[in-house]
């Protein structure tokens, strides 16, 4: 921190700040905590867990509830929905095989047919963010938090059905997340536990992990998600979601991606281990990240956290111009996504696509590979 560096942050920006976050929601309804947080900040949206979820009817309508927080643009409702043991939603949305089934097929058809079937349920109840594809590369059998869920063991196949999936999502309404920047696939510890490491080159870094990544770019993919990762040869003390020599100069710079930079959420115990959340989200937007994910559904931690946020473009531990970046390319995204109001079906509608026999057909043609 410089004492001499100190800007007020106009009354509009600090509003906007909140943008940065994509929070979360202790229960299935709003509470009078979150309305409160959206009434002091433009809240950037909310990521949906199981614990938020009853019934299509219910998310739908909450879908809506949260849309009539937002003070100017509308809110990013997010989800988890990879398919496999990564799904937030159960029946009666269709039930997705592991993504590993589309590696099998090899069969880039199905990977965008299963998009956009998947899209269409998510708009359905007014989702319009999911972190998906996992662009991750099955390298490492040990792998326990990877796994099935990455589409393959190379980085060819990972690269073009991950594409796919990214085509299928977009093409149909919902913005596509790649997943886990630069590559959580050759690990062997998980980290919601304790911090991985990866031990390889930058040039086989480039020459692997990055594939993927360039060719989800190259698709026009509006999110990217960073790892909670350790990668000495990148930067020998910050995990990758805390380092601009990973974020700003590779991520940003090197690969050319223009969209929006997300942290993993930052209540991990890779990073909360040795940071704050408040700290870590310092930490990350300074690094160059554009917006910051928080999980467990506190709502006194992400108050604290915007707050925390704020000081640091006071002080200049956060440029001015980083957080005017950050924020423009929330913006962007929203314009490009959510122009046109999202309307979450009644249950009529929903019963004719959640679960529908189209819907139905893709999924049993993906469990051929199981």
């Amino acid at each position: 921190m410089n004492d001499s560096y100190n800007v007020s942050v106009p009354a509009s920006l600090r509003r906007e700040i909140g943008q940065l976050l994509i929070g979360s929601l202790p229960a299935t309804t709003i509470t009078p905590e979150i309305r409160s947080l959206a009434r002091e900040f433009q809240l950037g949206g909310v990521t949906l867990f199981a614990r938020n979820v009853e019934a299509p009817e219910q998310v739908a309508e909450l879908s809506q509830d949260l849309q009539s927080l937002a003070a100017g643009l509308p809110l990013w409702v997010a989800v988890d929905q990879e398919g496999g043991r990564v799904a937030r939603l159960h029946a009666p949305f269709t039930e997705w095989p592991a993504m590993a089934t589309l590696g099998r097929s090899g069969d880039a058809t199905l990977a965008y047919k299963f998009a956009a079937a998947l899209a269409a349920e998510l708009r359905t109840v007014g989702i319009t963010l999911d972190y998906a594809p996992v662009l991750d590369i099955h390298t490492n059998p040990a792998n326990p938090v990877i796994g099935d869920r990455a589409l393959g063991e190379d980085a060819e196949t990972v690269a073009t059905l991950g594409a796919a999936v990214i085509r299928g999502l977009q093409d149909n309404g919902v913005a596509a997340c790649g997943k886990h920047f630069p590559g959580h696939g050759d690990t062997s510890v998980d980290s919601h536990l304790e911090l991985p490491v990866v031990e390889h080159p930058p040039d086989r870094i480039r020459r692997v992990e990055c594939v993927p990544f360039r060719e989800a770019i190259r698709n026009g993919v509006a999110f990217i998600m960073t790892a909670h990762v350790l990668i000495p040869s990148l930067d020998e003390e910050k995990p990758a979601t805390l380092s601009p020599r990973i974020v700003r100069a590779m991520l940003r710079e090197e690969l050319d991606f223009d969209g929006v930079i997300l942290s993993d959420d930052l209540e991990m115990k890779a990073i909360a281990d040795t940071y704050t959340v408040q700290d870590a989200a310092v930490q990350a937007i300074a690094a160059g990240c554009d917006g910051v994910l928080i999980c467990h559904g506190s709502v006194d931690v992400q108050m604290t956290t915007l707050e925390a946020v704020i000081h640091a473009v006071e002080d200049g531990r956060i440029p001015f111009k980083r957080a005017e970046d950050a924020l423009a390319r929330h913006r962007r995204a929203k314009e490009r996504f959510l122009a046109a109001p999202v309307a979450p079906g009644r249950l009529p509608a929903l019963r004719q696509v959640l679960g529908c026999d189209q819907h139905q057909r893709i999924a049993d043609e993906m469990a051929r590979y199981l």
